[in-house]
């Protein structure tokens, strides 16, 4: 299969370097650092498995994707649309899109952008760029991935390349359900610059994040949506299965980059508004990181 990464961070890289490991042709498009580093070294991958050089292609242009079968869309919420016109003159008509973003509705918008098909991806993975063309591997690596046409044979791609897969009719479910998730984890731990275990022994903490958890339910509650599994459960078990992981806001904001945060809390704070629902905490939240992001500038 032929495999392109738009956006390559350390998201399209741990799953475009697990595809590669197992025969695909991938090419990774990102930033220069990245590209120079992995075609002169290959992509180092260190995982809790295995730490190896995979060799595959890099590129900073978007016109790599030409000829890709499947596009692994990795690109900042932020940057979806001017990303995917970037990308649509290098597309085939079949290549299948599968949107591996923080947020809701990016695979929509994506849809709205170009006429392929789409499919959205739930992305359960803890990972981080240790360096140029170094991904490093925390936790988990499973994908939720919405049907569409030529999912199905990424699925048994995947699999077969050792991520586990499940096709699932309500990934519009799932994506809530970890965006309650993201809301609960990204911006505390962005503000404070903790991982996940250090920043749940903090005091309160645990009752702040209870009520972003139910602001969240209850604009979920309010747009019909059919959450997947026990959101509350979900947000206590991440603190025991990633420990030492940072928020990608938090890495974000580290690195003096712009923030998804938009896309978190502030998308539950724009949801609240229009269904009538109070996000006070969310919204509070949402305020203080983009002052961070201001601070750090």
């Amino acid at each position: 299969m032929r495999v392109a990464v738009m956006g390559a961070g350390a998201v399209g890289c741990f799953f475009g370097g697990m595809l590669a490991r197992a025969g695909h042709a991938v090419t990774l498009i990102g930033r220069p650092a990245h590209v120079e580093a992995i075609r002169d070294h290959g992509l180092r991958m260190e995982t809790r498995l295995f730490d190896e050089q995979v060799r595959l292609h890099a590129d900073t242009d978007p016109s790599a994707a030409r000829g890709a079968q499947v596009v692994l869309f990795c690109v900042k919420s932020t940057d979806t649309v001017s990303a995917a016109r970037e990308l649509a003159p290098y597309l085939g008509a079949d290549t299948l899109l599968l949107s591996m973003q923080n947020g809701v509705d990016n695979a929509e918008r994506l849809r709205e952008t170009v006429p392929q098909p789409v499919s959205a991806a739930v992305v359960y993975v803890a990972t981080e760029m240790a360096g140029p063309g170094h991904v490093k591997h925390h936790g988990r690596g499973e994908l939720v991935i919405e049907p569409a046409d030529g999912a199905d044979a990424l699925a048994q791609a995947l699999v077969a390349a050792g991520v586990p897969v499940e096709l699932s009719d309500n990934v519009r479910g799932a994506l809530w359900s970890k965006l309650l998730i993201n809301c609960a984890y990204n911006a505390l731990s962005a503000l404070t610059q903790q991982p996940y275990g250090e920043l749940v022994k903090g005091e309160g903490v645990w009752t702040v994040m209870d009520q972003l958890v139910d602001e969240g339910l209850a604009v979920a509650a309010a747009d019909g949506v059919t959450l997947v599994g026990d959101v509350r459960q979900a947000v206590r078990k991440i603190a025991e299965t990633m420990p030492g992981q940072f928020s990608s806001t938090a890495q974000d904001l580290a690195r003096g980059k712009p923030t998804e945060i938009d896309h978190l809390n502030g998308f539950l704070v724009r949801r609240g508004e229009a269904l009538g629902v109070p996000t006070p905490a969310n919204r509070v939240l949402h305020t203080l990181v983009h002052l961070a992001e201001l601070s750090r500038a």
